[in-house]
């Protein structure tokens, strides 16, 4: 699970990265309640969380710099519709 989650976390695949999640918090609950953990167990428990740790930042700083891009599309706006308004209107004169 650590190595899918990484592998979803690296290629930006923001799906796999939600589904992962979900089947972590699904799946967690169920090995927790089958008894103590062995270290093995706790080992690769430990490594999931530090994997969904950097998940978690990776996917903030994507949601940052969305943010960011939508604001800077937002600004841009009126630019684009009179520019698109002007293109219209020259298409419809020839």
């Amino acid at each position: 699970m650590a190595q899918r989650i990484a592998a979803a976390t690296a290629a930006s695949d923001w799906k796999a990265l939600a589904a992962q999640n979900t089947l972590m918090a699904s799946s967690l609950p169920a090995m927790a309640a089958q008894g103590k953990w062995t270290p093995a167990e706790r080992a690769a428990l430990a490594a999931l969380r530090q994997q969904h740790r950097e998940a978690v930042l990776r996917v903030g700083a994507a949601s940052t710099e969305l943010g960011k891009h939508l604001q800077q599309m937002n600004m841009n706006k009126e630019g684009w519709l009179a520019y698109a308004l002007d293109n219209d209107l020259a298409g419809t004169q020839a």
